[in-house]
């Protein structure tokens, strides 16, 4: 995989706006990060490729970072936890009639006002993730919270990561959470009754804590294995989902299986605040109008 090519993340600031746009003008970040993936083309090779031996691929790490630097230029915002949203400045900046260069051209110079930015507060902002300071991109050594996590997933024992399970499960308004993966039950690690208002269903689960990409293969042999028992599957991994996988698990004629890649369990346990703490704080931006004085 050394050999595949992939895209800068600069390189994906102004798809990551074009697919934000057509999305409505809000997605997700796995709506967003599939919508840049389908625009640009990228291959099942170049999607494959891992950041750091996983588990997230480097498409998405690259992707994450180019939504960071659009917030930063003022392009795009994410009030809501995992929504992002095109600002006033990003529609205006693809709502002209100018051609898809001249736009590049003008984000990569608030990219540079950004970066600007950014070196001249270094010093005094206590979280302020490394640049590579003759490049200007992102260190290796820069890690998000989402990374930190999997990585403290991976490194549970495997009865404390069945707890971690359940208790998400229940959370999410599961009753009745069973795990049944001990006694080689046919691939299925648990079974839980998920009650949506008045009505609720048994659900099978799988759980495959997984430095990787997850192929089809995993989605048929779990469906094979609920045949005659059931027709709900989750199955959840600590990695990513082919676009193989994610195709198989919605085929037609084929009972459906909900998928939830390592991302989105990062963002169910945020949620949930599971080993996790969320501090919002609030900037107080301060602008001096010396006209007025001289008016009064």
């Amino acid at each position: 995989m050394a050999d595949v090519e992939l895209p800068q993340y600069h390189q994906l600031l102004l798809p990551t706006l074009h697919a934000v746009s057509e999305l409505g003008g809000s997605a997700s970040i796995s709506e967003i990060v599939a919508a840049v993936i389908k625009r640009e083309g990228f291959t099942e090779e170049q999607q494959a490729v891992l950041h750091n031996d996983g588990p997230e691929i480097e498409v998405g790490y690259r992707q994450a970072w180019a939504r960071t630097y659009l917030k930063g230029m003022g392009l795009l915002t994410n009030i809501s936890r995992g929504v992002w949203t095109l600002t006033d400045k990003g529609s205006a900046l693809l709502s002209d009639s100018t051609l898809d260069e001249t736009r590049r051209e003008r984000i990569y110079e608030l990219r540079a006002i950004y970066l600007e930015e950014q070196r001249q507060s270094r010093r005094n902002r206590e979280a302020e993730r490394a640049l590579d300071p003759t490049t200007n991109e992102p260190t290796a050594e820069s890690r998000t919270w989402k990374e930190v996590l999997l990585d403290a997933l991976m490194e549970m024992k495997p009865d404390a990561f069945e707890r971690l399970t359940k208790r998400l499960l229940r959370e999410a308004d599961f009753d009745s959470v069973n795990v049944t993966g001990r006694s080689g039950d046919g691939g299925i690690d648990g079974l839980g009754v998920y009650r949506l208002g008045l009505v609720s269903f048994q659900v099978f689960f799988q759980c495959k804590r997984y430095r990787g990409s997850v192929g089809p293969g995993a989605v048929r042999d779990f469906r094979g294995a609920m045949y005659g028992r059931g027709d709900k599957g989750l199955l959840i991994t600590t990695g990513t989902f082919t676009a193989d996988a994610k195709r198989e698990a919605t085929r037609d004629g084929a009972p459906p299986i909900d998928l939830i890649d390592g991302e989105r369990l990062c963002e169910l346990l945020q949620r949930f605040e599971l080993g996790i703490t969320t501090t919002t704080r609030q900037v107080e931006e301060v602008v001096v109008h010396p006209e007025y004085f001289n008016e009064v």
